[in-house]
């Protein structure tokens, strides 16, 4: 009697132990309705209003403000605003979707889309008061475009040691400084900036502010010419005796830092979302190419060595996609870092076999394949380099484990 009262007592510990575990590791690839039918309607809209001219977009340098005011006008740049500030409301699962598909017709938009969510709209959704939010986020989603500047030529992944400057005085504060490879500031009408207050605390007095971009005092430079997405644009922001008042303060003064880690948590979701959809695109190129090129009496696709390659393309694909819509739901640095590393690896992976399938025409700018391969890059970079993601997650892959 005694063993089986310990038995079931020891079965019913097991099962609560399982149980918990269970709920803690729960996590499912199905996509719901909803998100079925986001995916569809933002495919559809790339298929036909993006991917015909994205070769055009990249070739030219031309900033997407069409397509950008296309977006708005069905609620994507605001896909995770509240309703009452013109949002459509949507998790990020839903946004990532979004991404990835725009990406897969046009990267320089993607990128442009995946920005102004994740690291502008979503920060001032999430953590600003009332009033930043009717002046920074209502007209932010119906086409107006928001930046977030925190890089500079100093401090890249080094976010402590930025050099900007924010002197209060009185109700207002003085902000001075130069930020680096800011995303649509040419084009933008507000920016989130980061600033120190006290360079002796490091990570501890860094203050977030919502900047308008014709602020008395906010200079922008010229469009950074870049190997990658060429119709997105960046600049540097040189800031001199910027005023604004205390309202414009994101939280408190030393908990900068912590926003911004918490919106790069969320930017890196977006960037992996991103290198799925240029990888994806690779893959499609390559397909496509492999049916139609005659080689050796046989089409490329039924060729062993060209097969080996589709099969380690989509393969890394999937892998990207599925860490991808895990970093979507299971919201962590771990997730999300993970994620930002596979995904950016692969697309470059996934490019570079795409313009090996094609040959001499893979290196033709009358081709897709060369713009996919340097699109793929970028996504190394920006968001976090590779180095500093890998970094990420064996930090708290030790930390889980108590090996620190």
């Amino acid at each position: 009697m005694a063993t089986t009262a310990l038995n079931k007592s020891t079965k019913a510990i097991i099962l609560v132990s399982c149980t918990k575990r269970l709920a803690v590791r729960y996590f499912t690839t199905q996509l719901t309705e909803k998100q079925l039918d986001i995916q569809k309607t933002v495919r559809n809209f790339t298929n036909e209003q993006l991917k015909p001219y994205a070769a055009k977009l990249d070739r030219e340098g031309r900033y997407p403000y069409k397509e950008i005011k296309k977006l708005a006008d069905v609620g994507f740049m605001g896909a995770c605003v509240d309703p009452e500030y013109g949002g459509l409301g949507y998790d990020y699962l839903s946004l990532a979707l979004a991404v990835e598909e725009v990406s897969r017709g046009c990267a320089s938009t993607g990128m442009l889309l995946s920005i102004h969510n994740f690291l502008y709209a979503n920060l001032v959704n999430e953590k600003g008061t009332p009033e930043q939010k009717e002046m920074f986020l209502r007209n932010f989603t119906q086409g107006c475009i928001g930046c977030f500047a925190l890089s500079e030529p100093d401090a890249g992944s080094d976010v402590a040691n930025i050099g900007t400057t924010a002197t209060k005085d009185g109700d207002h504060w003085i902000i001075n400084g130069k930020k680096s490879w800011v995303t649509s500031a040419i084009e933008g009408s507000a920016t989130v900036v980061f600033a120190t207050f006290d360079s002796a605390l490091r990570h501890k007095g860094i203050v977030c502010f919502l900047v308008p971009l014709d602020c008395e005092g906010v200079f922008r430079g010229k469009k950074e010419e870049i190997m990658g997405v060429r119709a997105a644009t960046a600049c540097t922001l040189t800031l001199e005796e910027v005023r604004v008042p205390n309202s414009y303060v994101v939280g408190q003064p030393g908990e900068g830092f912590k926003i911004a880690m918490g919106q790069l948590d969320q930017a890196r979701i977006g960037i992996a979302a991103h290198a799925v959809g240029i990888s994806q695109a690779a893959l499609d190129t390559a397909i496509s190419y492999a049916k139609q090129r005659v080689a050796f009496g046989k089409s490329l696709s039924r060729l062993p060595s060209v097969q080996d390659r589709l099969t380690e393309m989509s393969v890394m694909v999937e892998t990207s996609r599925l860490l991808t819509y895990r970093a979507a739901t299971q919201v962590m640095t771990k997730n999300s870092a993970m994620a930002k590393y596979v995904a950016g690896r692969n697309a470059a992976a996934v490019a570079d076999h795409c313009v090996q399938i094609m040959g001499g025409n893979g290196l033709s700018t009358k081709y897709n394949a060369e713009r996919h391969y340097r699109d793929a890059r970028g996504t190394q970079i920006y968001g976090g380099v590779t180095d500093i993601q890998k970094r990420l997650v064996g930090h708290f892959l030790l930390k889980e484990h108590d090996a620190l």
